[in-house]
C-alpha cells in the first residue's frame, strides 16, 4: 500500500495517528482526547482533532478493511431507529454470525427499497457468498430477498435467533449517546463505515478466549493498526 501523507502538518505524524486510533477506538469526544493529549504535554485543539479523523479516518478505514480475513458466510440484518440532525433515521447494519461488521448503512426509510439497497451492497462488496440470512420479523427483508432470487437463504426469527446483531448495535449506542447523536447524515455514515472497520481490527471477544490468545490477537490488531497508518 502507498504510504499515508502527513505532509503540511504541524504535528507529527506520530500524534495524528494516536489521536485518531483513541477517538475511533474508544468511547470518546473530541474534547476527552484533546485532554488525553494535553496529559501528554501535546497542546492540541479539539477542532484540529475533528479535521484528523475526518480527513485520514476514512483512508484508514479502507487499508484495515482490505487487509481483513475473509468474514463467515452467515449474515445478519437489522435495522435500527436513530434520530439523526432532528429527523428520524434508520441504521440498517450486517454483520456476520462471530460479530465481524460486513455493512453500516443510514437510510431516512424502512422499507424494501432500503432493505434491497443494503442487500445489494453486501453481495457487490463481499468477498464471499451468503449462505444464510438471517433477519428481524420485518416484511421488506423477505420482498427484497424475492426481487434478488435469495428467499431461500432466509431465515426469518426472533430475539433469539438474531440475538447476534442486536447486541452488535450496543457499542453504536454508546457512541450514540457519548456525541449527543449524529448531527447529519453524511457525517453519521462516515463515522460509522470508519468505527466498523477499527471495530472489526480490535474487537477480540475477551470473554471467550485464553489470555495467551487474548495477547496474540492484541498483538495482531496491533500490527494491522501500524500496517494500515504506514
Amino acid at each position: 500500500m502507498k504510504p499515508i501523507s502527513f505532509k503540511r502538518h504541524r504535528f507529527p505524524a506520530g500524534v495524528i495517528r494516536h489521536a485518531v486510533w483513541l477517538y475511533f477506538r474508544f468511547s470518546l469526544s473530541f474534547r476527552d482526547v484533546e485532554e488525553l493529549l494535553a496529559q501528554r504535554g501535546i497542546d492540541v485543539s479539539y477542532e484540529t482533532i475533528r479535521c484528523w479523523t475526518i480527513k485520514f479516518g476514512p483512508l484508514i478505514a479502507r487499508r484495515l478493511k482490505r487487509r481483513r480475513p475473509v468474514p463467515s458466510p452467515r449474515w445478519h440484518l437489522d435495522e435500527v431507529v436513530c434520530n439523526i440532525g432532528g429527523r428520524r433515521m434508520f441504521l440498517w447494519r450486517a454483520v456476520d454470525d462471530e460479530g465481524e461488521v460486513l455493512d453500516v448503512l443510514v437510510q431516512r426509510r424502512r422499507d424494501t427499497e432500503a432493505a434491497l439497497k443494503l442487500l445489494r451492497r453486501l453481495l457487490h462488496n463481499q468477498p464471499v457468498e451468503p449462505q444464510t440470512i438471517t433477519t428481524d420479523g420485518l416484511a421488506s427483508y423477505g420482498a427484497a430477498l424475492d426481487q434478488l432470487g435469495l428467499r431461500h437463504l432466509h431465515r426469518p426469527g426472533r430475539l433469539r435467533e438474531n440475538n447476534r446483531i442486536e447486541t452488535s448495535h450496543l457499542p453504536i449506542r454508546r457512541r450514540e449517546r457519548q456525541q449527543q447523536r449524529f448531527k447529519s447524515q453524511a457525517s453519521a455514515q462516515r463515522f460509522l463505515t470508519t468505527h466498523a472497520a477499527i471495530y472489526n481490527t480490535f474487537n477480540t471477544q475477551r470473554h471467550l478466549i485464553s489470555r495467551p490468545t487474548l495477547r496474540r490477537f492484541r498483538a495482531d490488531a496491533a500490527s494491522a493498526w501500524a500496517t494500515a497508518v504506514a
